[in-house]
């Protein structure tokens, strides 16, 4: 097995025949020089939860695109958020972005996140069918982090285009471009538009997410003005896209099991539940990154120091030592935890938000179209990427 089984047009459609062939080559897997990866579930939350293993951001960088990779704008942004970040260094930075983003926090969005969803619906309903994914999916994570924010709504759309560029340098794989200048492109447009924005809420604090971040403090320690402009950049490459592709997957998936899905509309006390399945059965991020900070041993293999692992999140969520009948959509599914956000020290901060983003997405969904039918479920387009699952278009009539 190599890098190339996971970069195929059969992959894309359907990673998870090459996910049960990943695992049944071992408990990790050599598939190119200075990379491994593994598929099973024991072994990736193992790693997830050891400090031996963190990120080397920079270096990963250079492995992709070269010596002057490191030295582009983007990738130096990048660096400093606190995905790219290992303890110590991430320790206080987490602590004083978790301030921002606790449990009552992050509730106190739900009442924007469902008139958001409203109001798309509202859009929706003017004809008898539409893109769900350019109409819905896509535009509500990115319009509630607005709102969240305090930005103008109408700004949305110009910062879905730009942190969707940002969003392709977390992916595994190199971006085919000749020169960075999309890249450097859009981090500049973010950079100039939360500079003004931080700016103006220094002279004037709300209590938006912005001004929070601003003002919280640990010890003495608050965060720089680098460091705030950097993760809200994190904030929407990652929240929006991994958010607008989960929604898509979660309709996907529903529809595609009718007797799930007229369970969920039959009690609704089960939404939770089943975003957390489908987001275990269909996720939106299928792998993350680690490095060996040091000669590691796992599972009776050795990986040496400097040894970049992908941890196939989507793997071991449908890893049969750990699900009943993983390859099976069941809401009422209650027989261990899914590594959809990840583990240890880089367990997605925003989960909250986006737990919250994808039951309110679904709950108003069924409230307004109980007749919704998804008509392209056979013709899925699927992006062709390693680290993000997501469809193009998602055809729906009611």
């Amino acid at each position: 097995m190599n890098l190339a089984d996971f970069q195929t047009d059969s992959f894309f459609q359907n990673p998870y025949p090459t996910y049960a062939a990943l695992r049944a080559q071992g408990p990790i897997v050599p598939v190119a020089p200075n990379l491994m990866m593994t598929g099973h579930y024991d072994v990736i939350d193992a790693l997830l939860h050891d400090r031996r293993m963190g990120r080397a951001y920079l270096e990963s960088v250079q492995t992709r695109y070269g010596h002057a990779g490191p030295d582009q704008p983007i990738f130096r942004r990048m660096s400093q958020t606190i995905l790219a970040m290992n303890a110590p260094a991430h320790t206080p930075l987490r602590s004083l972005m978790m301030k921002a983003f606790n449990a009552r926090q992050v509730e106190s969005i739900r009442e924007i996140a469902r008139a958001t969803a409203n109001r798309l619906v509202d859009g929706l309903t003017k004809a008898e069918s539409a893109d769900l994914v350019a109409s819905y999916a896509r535009p509500l994570p990115v319009q509630t982090l607005c709102r969240m924010l305090g930005l103008p709504v109408e700004d949305a759309a110009a910062l879905a285009d730009a942190t969707r560029v940002v969003a392709r340098t977390l992916d595994v794989s190199p971006i085919p471009f000749d020169e960075p200048g999309d890249l450097n492109k859009a981090c500049a447009t973010l950079e100039r538009y939360f500079t003004e924005v931080i700016e103006a809420r220094r002279k004037q604090p709300g209590d938006d997410l912005i001004s929070l971040l601003l003002s919280v403090e640990e010890s003495g320690v608050m965060l720089t003005e680098d460091e705030v402009i950097a993760n809200l950049m994190l904030l929407f490459a990652a929240g929006h896209e991994t958010s607008s592709n989960m929604i898509g997957n979660m309709l996907v998936a529903l529809h595609r099991h009718p007797e799930q899905l007229h369970s969920v509309k039959r009690h609704r006390e089960l939404i939770s539940q089943a975003v957390l399945e489908c987001a275990r059965y269909e996720g939106a991020a299928q792998s993350t990154v680690r490095t060996a900070l040091e000669d590691i041993q796992i599972a009776g293999t050795t990986v040496p120091r400097n040894t970049v692992v992908l941890l196939v999140l989507g793997s071991a969520n449908r890893d049969p030592a750990k699900f009943i009948d993983p390859d099976r959509l069941d809401i009422a599914r209650d027989d261990a935890r899914q590594l959809s956000f990840g583990a240890g020290i880089h367990h997605c901060l925003g989960y909250r938000l986006a737990l919250l983003q994808l039951e309110t997405s679904l709950s108003v969904l069924l409230e307004r179209l109980p007749r919704l039918r998804l008509t392209n479920l056979d013709d899925l387009q699927w992006h062709q990427r390693i680290t993000q699952r997501g469809v193009n278009a998602l055809t729906g009539y009611w």
